[in-house]
């Protein structure tokens, strides 16, 4: 049985247990590391902007 703790990023969807919510979305640790170390010039950028979008705008239609 899995543990109650663990939670699914909505960034790359893994399942863990590290890390934390920005409003209703939740993005773990390595992600969260890998946003802040991404530049805006860079490609994955883009894909951060586009998953975090589209995470508001589910939070929105609940």
């Amino acid at each position: 049985m899995a543990n109650k703790s663990m939670k699914q990023c909505n960034i790359c969807e893994d399942v863990t247990s590290e890390g934390f919510y920005l409003f209703l979305t939740f993005i773990c640790s390595k992600c969260e590391q890998e946003m802040v170390h991404t530049s805006p010039e860079e490609e994955k950028y883009q894909y951060f902007i586009d998953r975090l979008k589209s995470n508001r705008i589910q939070e929105m239609l609940m």
